[in-house]
């Protein structure tokens, strides 16, 4: 078969032949990959960056697609964690991991959404006991899975969701998409920091998408001037777009009450992230969530690594 193959991690994956995958229990089987979104994701992995990567070259990357089965069915699936990945013409589905999806279904739209979508629902809906009515911040809600997570918190409840980042044209666009304040992290750190310390106070949840210097200035901004320190604030960390590491001083979890973790492969177990793919598939293919993907030929996988995209565009590769 045709896929993008990774030969070094210093270059783009090249269009070239792979052997097909085969099918090798009893759940699973081959389908044709019709649509696969090239994510943060796949992109960490076909650089070996990311923390589940085995270092093996050559490798075909892609973390999940939408693909059709032999008798017809169209199923949006998460790739299989030791397997031939999804940026192919062919995959191996485990139906365990997979959604169907219903007849008419753009398979484009919902290879965009899935992915960037996960982070903030499955965040939202298996690392915390989420209430409706409760105020959410996005730290990062100018990139494609912050733009979503505003529109996620929105229809899982949120009370009010307030929105930070950094790009001005994109930030623009999120009060149309349910943000109901939003905050510059232009300029100085420390006084972005404060800003958003004014703007989100008193929010039960953040989902981050920074971490880095900018958690690290924005944590204790923020928690400093909450009126009831006490009250539970649940810091989700889910990506690290400002850096990997931040110095977190003790005296921070001791005068609040702040509960940080994650959320991501590994904290949430593979059960868990698939029973939540039929809802958030069905929501896409409604079109509840505003989604901008950009189809691109398999073919052209080099030049699409590195084209540019707009606010809230994610390149989809077609086979």
């Amino acid at each position: 078969m045709y896929a993008a193959v990774v030969h070094s991690f210093d270059a783009p994956p090249r269009y070239s032949t792979f052997e097909t995958p085969a099918p090798r229990g009893a759940h699973e089987i081959l389908v044709d990959v019709l649509a696969a979104g090239l994510h943060p994701r796949v992109r960490s992995g076909a650089s070996g960056s990311h923390y589940s990567f085995d270092g093996a070259l050559p490798m075909v990357p892609g973390v999940d697609a939408v693909g059709r089965t032999a008798e017809g069915e169209l199923l949006y699936f998460v790739a299989l964690d030791d397997t031939v990945g999804t940026l192919a013409e062919r995959a191996v589905v485990d139906r365990r991991r997979a959604a169907p999806l219903a007849p008419g279904t753009d398979p484009v739209a919902v290879a965009a959404a899935m992915n960037p979508g996960m982070s903030s629902w499955v965040a939202l809906r298996r690392r915390i006991g989420f209430r409706a009515g409760a105020d959410v911040l996005v730290l990062g809600a100018t990139g494609n899975a912050g733009q979503l997570a505003v529109q996620i918190a929105k229809h899982l409840g949120a009370g009010r969701v307030v929105a930070a980042g950094r790009d001005p044209e994109r930030l623009g666009l999120l009060p149309a998409l349910g943000a109901d304040e939003t905050v510059s992290l232009l300029g100085e750190g420390d006084e972005a920091a404060e800003r958003v310390a004014r703007s989100a106070a008193d929010v039960d949840v953040v989902l981050d998408y920074l971490w880095g210097d900018v958690t690290e200035r924005v944590m204790p901004a923020l928690l400093t001037a909450r009126a009831d320190r006490s009250r539970a604030l649940d810091w989700i960390e889910i990506g690290s777009m400002a850096g990997q590491d931040l110095t977190l001083p003790s005296a921070l979890l001791r005068k609040a009450g702040l509960r940080v973790l994650g959320s991501g492969q590994g904290s949430v177990a593979t059960a868990d992230i698939v029973a939540e793919l039929p809802a958030l598939a069905e929501l896409i293919s409604a079109g509840a969530l505003s989604v901008h993907p950009v189809p691109m030929p398999l073919a052209e996988v080099e030049r699409a690594w590195d084209v540019a995209v707009g606010p809230g565009e994610r390149v989809v590769l077609v086979p």
